[in-house]
């Protein structure tokens, strides 16, 4: 194996392998059609963080996590920032009136090719239920940056998995 070669395709993701090393190969996954992520750190003025809840089937159990959503899965080149703000609104029911954006991150550089924009985003309203879309069963959590420890402890307590990315609430608190 001389290149990149793609073993497997499904409808968003792709498995596939390249040289490694002397003779050795590396496997690894990227999202179809060069898709990417946003994940937002959605802020109220309150001094609340808003979660999600949802079962992630890689996991077999329910996952605690930002509200985040790929780009451009559905509409062909939308960009990053109208991914975001659909996103928080769908999967949170918020709008922000002030949003900011802190660049591209690797989710997990040496098992998967996405890359996420990730936003931090103030000012929120409630402007609806939240949720998801399409049975995705998502469990909105506003969460008292204070609280979060103890938050993620009862998750934890209840079987739930949680994501990397909120390591950072707990150096907020």
């Amino acid at each position: 194996m001389s290149v990149d070669e793609t073993v497997w395709k499904g409808r968003f993701l792709e498995m596939h392998v390249a040289p490694w090393g002397d003779g050795g190969q590396w496997e690894y996954v990227k999202r179809t059609r060069n898709i990417g992520a946003c994940v937002i750190l959605a802020l109220t003025d309150a001094g609340e963080v808003a979660l999600v809840e949802q079962y992630r089937p890689a996991l077999g159990r329910p996952a605690i996590e930002l509200p985040a959503g790929l780009v451009g899965d559905e509409t062909e080149g939308e960009d990053a920032f109208t991914s975001a703000r659909r996103e928080l609104f769908e999967e949170t029911g918020f709008e922000a009136k002030h949003w900011e954006a802190f660049g591209e991150f690797a989710s997990s550089p040496g098992m998967v090719g996405e890359i996420f924009h990730f936003y931090r985003a103030t000012g929120l309203s409630r402007v609806g239920p939240g949720g998801g879309v399409d049975g995705e069963g998502i469990r909105v959590h506003v969460v008292p940056l204070a609280d979060i420890a103890a938050f993620l402890q009862s998750a934890r307590g209840r079987d739930c998995a949680i994501d990397t990315r909120l390591l950072m609430l707990l150096s907020l608190v």
